[in-house]
């Protein structure tokens, strides 16, 4: 009771407001230097309320204005307008409403309650109209040092609003070159990291999460254990700047999501005020987890095609030695030795079609045999993918196994035919199981000696595939029954 008798008994202008700008109070002296009531503005909007009249300078008063009491909003901060002009509503004595231009001082104090929060806003507002009059504006004499003073306030105020107005034109600059700047930004207040402003950029980064007027580590509780808080506590600490390159960290991006990891080049730098004290932290930095990813397949890479080189030169050494111990003569040779540089670079062929990730069997197949035409080989089968180091082998056995067909088996002969059957066994651990079998060719017997061919097909077998093979000449034709893991686990 004595607080509001004390509000509405003093001679100082004041009215108060809801965070949106809404008038809930007002005293005696308010109502009085802005020609109003109160049934006719509390409940209303101050700008509702009071919108500066028709004049053309009315809109950038009342931005001012506003900007004013946002920003102490916003901030919890009191803010000055040392002076700004704010034309009020007068009705005459003819009941003709027409609008006064006054300069006003005004100052406004945010009232927080026990949590911070802003509750209410407290404008306390002056007309300094009269400072600016001269004798000739009114008929009371007004004295030299009247003028004198009164002008000198006047220029004061002026001096101090140009100011302000430049500093906030220059902060709202500075502002704006924060938010837009193409990496993350923010800066942290306190010996708590708390999160005063950030950019757009920062709250992409941790999944959009409002985190402003927040400690860093309630904020971004998942960091907890990284090291980043107490890279922050040591810059605050020591005034040291702390950077790093593609840091790696861990980041909940959605709410009950899982942590996904990033890769962050970022700077701490220590903000300090007028006495050389630490009262903050500048963060400032980029995402390139792209980047660090697209390094490590690059390496995964040159790793990967290292190891292929390596084992290709290693296929074609095997093939020159052994090709080179079946055929004496250097045109039988050359023959025998390009038509398996050709299997293996048809496989080849097949895997960089899809960038190695491996290739369909039925593809290889049909590859080492389309010389032969399709009446003559009979392919059946469901789909079976291949890793790339089983398509090259069983590409290497299938030329083998052609080859010898094609010399001394049914595809030898006119009427000759190959059938190629196969399916997959035990899902659990899946193999492989492919039958070779030749009919209509001349009647075959096991050689007395094994050719290369026949040691390539089952070295690559057993010994690349961890396979088995069985290889029968029967009177019609060569059958060859293949049993090999699909899974890269069983095969080593």
């Amino acid at each position: 009771m004595d607080l509001a008798a004390a509000f509405e008994a003093s001679p100082n202008p004041y009215v108060v407001m809801t965070p949106d700008l809404t008038i809930v109070g007002a005293n005696r002296a308010y109502l009085d230097v802005t020609s109003s009531r109160h049934n006719e503005i509390i409940g209303r909007s101050l700008f509702a309320a009071f919108d500066s009249g028709p004049s053309g300078d009315a809109p950038e008063n009342v931005r001012r204005v506003k900007a004013s009491l946002e920003k102490a909003r916003d901030t919890r901060q009191t803010d000055h307008l040392a002076m700004v002009s704010f034309s009020i509503a007068r009705t005459g004595a003819d009941g003709v409403q027409t609008f006064e231009d006054r300069l006003w001082s005004a100052t406004h104090t945010p009232i927080l309650n026990a949590d911070g929060e802003v509750i209410y806003l407290l404008q306390h507002t002056m007309d300094v109209t009269d400072l600016k009059r001269t004798p000739a504006d009114t008929a009371e004499p007004v004295s030299a040092l009247d003028a004198i003073v009164g002008g000198a306030v006047l220029r004061r105020a002026k001096v101090v609003q140009e100011d302000n107005l430049r500093l906030e034109r220059e902060r709202n600059r500075l502002v704006e070159m924060f938010m837009q700047a193409p990496g993350f930004v923010a800066i942290l207040s306190g010996p708590r990291h708390v999160f005063q402003m950030y950019n757009a950029a920062y709250q992409q980064l941790i999944g959009r999460r409002d985190v402003s007027g927040m400690a860093i580590r309630d904020a971004l509780p998942e960091l907890a254990g990284q090291g980043f808080y107490e890279f922050l506590d040591e810059v605050f600490a020591t005034g040291e700047a702390y950077e790093g390159q593609e840091s790696r960290v861990q980041l909940q991006r959605r709410p009950e999501g899982p942590l996904e990891d990033l890769y962050l080049n970022f700077i701490y730098q220590p903000i300090r005020n007028e006495d050389g004290a630490v009262v903050g932290i500048f963060v400032q930095g980029h995402d390139v987890t792209e980047n660090v990813l697209s390094a490590e397949r690059q390496k995964l890479m040159i790793d990967e095609l290292n190891h292929r080189v390596k084992n290709t030169l290693a296929t074609v050494q095997s093939i020159a030695i052994q090709t080179a111990r079946s055929h004496a003569d250097p045109a039988t040779f050359a023959e025998a030795f390009q038509s398996r540089i050709m299997a293996l670079s048809h496989t080849h062929n097949l895997l960089t079609r899809s960038h190695w990730e491996g290739a369909d069997l039925r593809a290889i197949l049909e590859h080492e045999t389309e010389a032969f035409g399709p009446l003559r080989m009979s392919l059946n089968g469901p789909p079976v993918a291949l890793e790339p180091a089983m398509a090259l082998s069983l590409g290497m056995i299938f030329h083998e196994l052609a080859t010898n067909a094609a010399k001394y088996g049914a595809l030898a002969a006119p009427e000759g035919r190959v059938m190629v059957d196969w399916t997959l066994a035990d899902q659990r651990s899946p193999r492989l199981r492919l039958t070779w079998r030749e009919i209509g060719g001349p009647a075959v017997s096991e050689p007395d000696r094994k050719g290369f061919g026949s040691r390539l097909i089952e070295r690559n077998i057993r010994h690349d595939l961890a396979g088995e093979i069985d290889l029968v000449y029967a009177a019609d034709g060569l059958i060859a029954e293949l049993n090999v893991p699909l899974d890269r686990d069983q095969m080593r």
